[in-house]
C-alpha cells in the first residue's frame, strides 16, 4: 500500500460534489498502517505508543488509533474531553501541559488524568493544590531539531525544565511530598536526523536515574514525513531508531533495577499522510507577470504554508497535459494566503478540483473562522470495505452565529 492517499479524477470530483468544497478526505487503511509501523518501533516488552492528538483530534480518528493499541497525549482540557469521548480511559491520557492554570490542573486531576508539568513554577503550583500527589515532569535535554524554528522544542525554547534545574526540581517535589512518576521530553517536530533524537534519549536516561519513583519514560515524537513527494526527504529510519533505543533502554532498566513503561508520542507520523485536502478552483488571473490560480482553500482551512512556509505537494484533478507555472492562492484577505508558489502544474480552469497532499496533521486542527469563513467537512474512506462516511459535518452560518447570541 502507498504511504500517500491516492484519488482518481472521478473519485475526487464525486467526493466534492457529494460533501462540498473544501473537504478533508482520510484513508483508514493508511492510518492503521502507520499506527502499526510505530507500534513495532521497539522490541522492549513494556513499550506503549502514545499518539499526540494536537496533530488531529477528530473523534473517529482517535477511536481508530485507540483500537490500534495507542494511548494518547492531551495539550488542553478540550483535548482531554475529546479523548474521553473517543473511549480513552483517563489513565491512558497524559496531559502534557504548558502554562496552565490552577483550574486546569484541578480538572485533570479530578478526572484521573496524569499531568506532566513543564516548569519549576508549575510543579510548585501543582504541589500547593495537590500535596502528596503524583505527577510527571517534562525535561528539556538541551537538544532541539525540527522542520522549522517555530516547531523546535528542545534547547532554547519555552518548553520543559532544563537539565541543570533538576536539583531544584527534586527539592520542590520533596517540599510538597510529590512523587515524580514519569519524565518526558520532546526535541521538536518534523525531524529526519535520527542522531539528535537518539542523543536526546541517551541524555534523558542518564538523568532518569535520579528519579526513584518512576513508572514511565516518554521519549517524545516528532518523526518527519516526506512532504515533497516527487523529491521526497528521507524518512527517519525507524528501524535504526528502534534498534538503538532498545539497546539503551535495556541497559538502563538493568541499572535502574526494575522495568518501566516506555512511550514515544508521534502525531504527524500517524495522521499526516493518510489525508488529502480537496478544493476547487474559483478564478485565474495574471498580475504583474505572474499567474494566480484562486481556490476556496484559504489559510483558515490549511494554516501550515502561511505559518511555517511549509511545502505541500499539489494534485490537479483534470485531463490537461499542458503545464504552466502558477501561484495557488486562497480566498482570505491576506497577501500571505498562498498555498503554493511558482508551481509547474497542468493548466487549471474554474471549477477544477485540486488536492493538497499530506494534510492530515495540523490541517483541520489549526483551522479557523478567520474572515468569518466556514470550516470544511471531514470524510473517512475505507477502500478494503468500499465504504465512506462523514466524520465531521461542514459548518453552517448558524454555527458561526451561535456563540454570539445572548
Amino acid at each position: 500500500m502507498s504511504d500517500k492517499i491516492e484519488l482518481s479524477i472521478d473519485e475526487a470530483n464525486r467526493l466534492i460534489e457529494k460533501y462540498g468544497s473544501p473537504l478533508y478526505v482520510y484513508d483508514e487503511e493508511i492510518l492503521r498502517e502507520h499506527c502499526r509501523e510505530v507500534r513495532g518501533l521497539l522490541s522492549y516488552d513494556r513499550f506503549v505508543p502514545n499518539y499526540s492528538a494536537k496533530a488531529n483530534s477528530n473523534i473517529e480518528l482517535l477511536k481508530i488509533i485507540h483500537s490500534e493499541g495507542f494511548t494518547v497525549d492531551a495539550m488542553s482540557p478540550g483535548e482531554i474531553r475529546i479523548e474521553l469521548a473517543a473511549g480513552f480511559d483517563p489513565q491512558e491520557i497524559l496531559f502534557v501541559s504548558n502554562n496552565i492554570t490552577y483550574d486546569e490542573m484541578d480538572m485533570a486531576t479530578k478526572l484521573g488524568v496524569r499531568i506532566s508539568l513543564d516548569s519549576l513554577m508549575q510543579l510548585k503550583m501543582f504541589g500547593e493544590r495537590h500535596r502528596g500527589g503524583e505527577a510527571a515532569v517534562r525535561i528539556n535535554p538541551g537538544i532541539g531539531d525540527g522542520g522549522n524554528d517555530k516547531i523546535i522544542t528542545g534547547g532554547h525554547s519555552k518548553f520543559g525544565i532544563p537539565i541543570e534545574q533538576i536539583d531544584k526540581l527534586l527539592e520542590i517535589a520533596s517540599d510538597y511530598d510529590l512523587r515524580i512518576i514519569g519524565i518526558n521530553q520532546h526535541i521538536g517536530s518534523l525531524f529526519f536526523d535520527t542522531e539528535h533524537y537518539v542523543d536526546s534519549c541517551r541524555k534523558l536516561l542518564k538523568e532518569a536515574h535520579r528519579f526513584r519513583d518512576l513508572r514511565f519514560l516518554d521519549f517524545g515524537g516528532g518523526f518527519g514525513i516526506p512532504y515533497r513527494y516527487r523529491h521526497p526527504e528521507e524518512r527517519p529510519d525507524l528501524h535504526e531508531i528502534g534498534e538503538r533505543m532498545d539497546e539503551l533502554i535495556e541497559g538502563f532498566m538493568e541499572d535502574y533495577g526494575r522495568k518501566l513503561m516506555v512511550k514515544v508520542e508521534p502525531g504527524r507520523y500517524i495522521v499526516g499522510e493518510c489525508c488529502q485536502l480537496l478544493g476547487t478552483v474559483t478564478s485565474t488571473k495574471q498580475s504583474y507577470g505572474e499567474k494566480y490560480v484562486g481556490t476556496d482553500i484559504g489559510f483558515n482551512v490549511l494554516m501550515r504554508p502561511v505559518l511555517y512556509d511549509s511545502y505541500h505537494y499539489m494534485v490537479t484533478y483534470n485531463h490537461e497535459e499542458k503545464e504552466e507555472t502558477v501561484n495557488i492562492v486562497g480566498n482570505i484577505c491576506e497577501s500571505g494566503d498562498i498555498l503554493a508558489r511558482n508551481r509547474s502544474l497542468p493548466k487549471l480552469h474554474i471549477g477544477d478540483v485540486i488536492g493538497v497532499r499530506d494534510a492530515g496533521a495540523y490541517g483541520y486542527s489549526m483551522s479557523s473562522n478567520y474572515n468569518a469563513r466556514l470550516r470544511p467537512a471531514e470524510v473517512l474512506i475505507n477502500r478494503k470495505e468500499g465504504t465512506e462516511r462523514l466524520i465531521r459535518r461542514r459548518e453552517t452560518y448558524e454555527d458561526l452565529l451561535s456563540t454570539m447570541r445572548l
